[in-house]
């Protein structure tokens, strides 16, 4: 599938998945208040496919999958007959139209808990924290390949995606960071990462790029894979095969290799691997083949690299859910402190992305496992979750506002003043959902 229709398709489920479950929350808690609920619809637009139950309820799978609502009985938007007032959303108490609006972000944060609780309990595999590459600030801090990272500002990291996420809210505060690593050599030492002197503090992309840190994933020359009909399965080479040396040079990893590789077949493209099959020693010739044309040019021989991740953050079922917890605290606290570093200024609004970046992003971790798909939901239902409870007109943290101010008051909000919410309310969210579309135009091109 390529990255276009993958990026689309994966965009569908995860929107598909997470709306649903959050319009569920709205429908469940409101019939248990006894509210009439018209219509559930995943979608806006036409219909593609819609039933009614029993309860009068038309459920509907609409045609733009970017979005979706919960339409119930209500008396400001139309007559209802004197049967059924009873059942009107706007005859129910203030809490019960609370626990109405709260109920979509609540099942999103359920839902996110519950993912990162499977992550953890089916454990996401992720590359050891070993630098392969150090520019810019970190070769300055005196990175060099092969360093170990084992915690960053103090706390420990055991993974590189856990590492470099760390540093990358360190470096929205722009503040020299501490981080401990563990040399080549087996020394334990101390570097002074300098984020104080990022040029654009609070860029993400742009910092990344600065900060230079870049992974070295330790990949052993054993043969995972054999590609059929090419050169290493007609030399009698076998899975689990661990190559050696070619030509007498010692291979010390699947990098080495390839590289070994183009170096001997530039003299001749016969070649003598030697491999260690279950502790025996193999001389094989293996006549190499040519693939590509001009500069793209390669000797190849059809062997694939095993894949270097290891598990972790693995735990039983008891012990992970505290641990998710932890895991939606954490995620929690970072969007929130991303959120108020963007509105006082002190990060880039350029790191709001928008339905493009959600969808590379759900294609990129659907591609890299099924832990790493599941915990990117519980990180875009946390995020639904958040930004839904935010005090904005028209979303459902704009409603518990507008019930509190009741609450106070004694009345309800005017019709006039919720009216002219609605409309500020649907220009911030347009203005919101146009920015993040120009960063992702943005940073397509280039």
């Amino acid at each position: 599938m390529s990255e276009f229709f993958g990026s689309v398709w994966w965009l569908i489920v995860t929107l598909g998945v997470l709306i649903t479950f959050h319009e569920y929350g709205h429908f469940v808690v409101a019939r248990r208040c006894g509210v009439k609920v018209l219509r559930f619809s995943v979608g806006f637009g036409k219909a593609l496919w819609s039933r009614r139950d029993r309860h009068g309820t038309e459920f509907v799978v609409a045609a733009i999958p970017l979005g979706g609502y919960v339409k119930m009985l209500d008396e400001r938007e139309g007559d209802v007959p004197a049967a059924e007032l009873d059942q009107a959303h706007n005859r129910k108490s203030v809490g019960q139209r609370m626990a109405i609006s709260v109920a979509g972000p609540l099942f999103n944060l359920v839902f996110a808990v519950a993912a990162f609780w499977l992550m953890l309990v089916v454990g996401k595999p992720d590359y050891p924290p070993v630098v392969g590459e150090a520019t810019g600030l970190a070769a300055s801090a005196g990175f060099a390949s092969g360093d170990r990272i084992v915690s960053v500002d103090g706390r420990p990291v055991a993974a590189w995606t856990d590492a470099f996420e760390s540093i990358v809210r360190q470096a929205l505060d722009a503040r020299p960071t501490e981080i401990e690593v563990r040399t080549a050599g087996g020394t334990d030492t101390v570097r002074h990462l300098a984020l104080d002197r990022l040029s654009d503090p609070g860029n993400i992309e742009h910092d990344i790029g600065e900060i230079g840190l870049k992974l070295k994933p330790p990949v052993p020359a054993v043969v995972a894979n054999l590609a059929a009909g090419m050169p290493a399965a007609k030399a009698g080479l076998e899975k689990g095969d661990r190559i050696v040396a070619v030509n007498g040079v010692p291979i010390a990893d699947f990098a080495a290799l390839g590289a070994t590789i183009q170096k001997e077949a530039a003299a001749s493209p016969k070649l003598a691997f030697t491999v260690d099959r279950g502790g025996k020693r193999l001389e094989l010739p293996v006549e190499v083949m040519r693939q590509g044309e001009g500069d793209a040019q390669r000797w190849i021989v059809g062997v694939e690299a095993p894949d270097a991740r290891v598990a972790q953050l693995r735990y039983g079922p008891l012990a992970a859910v505290p641990a998710a917890l932890r895991e939606t605290w954490r995620q929690t606290r970072d969007m929130l402190g991303l959120l108020g570093s963007i509105v006082t200024g002190h990060a880039s609004a350029k790191n709001i992305g928008g339905i493009i970046s959600i969808g590379q992003a759900a294609n990129a971790s659907a591609e890299m496992g099924f832990a790493w798909f599941v915990n990117f939901l519980g990180a875009v239902s946390l995020t639904l979750a958040v930004m839904n409870l935010l005090p904005i007109p028209i979303l459902d943290g704009g409603h518990l506002l507008y019930y509190l101010i009741e609450l106070v008051k004694g009345s309800p909000v005017s019709e006039r003043t919720q009216i002219a919410g609605q409309y500020v309310g649907l220009m911030l969210i347009v203005a919101l959902m146009g920015l993040a579309f120009y960063n992702d135009i943005l940073r397509i091109a280039s």
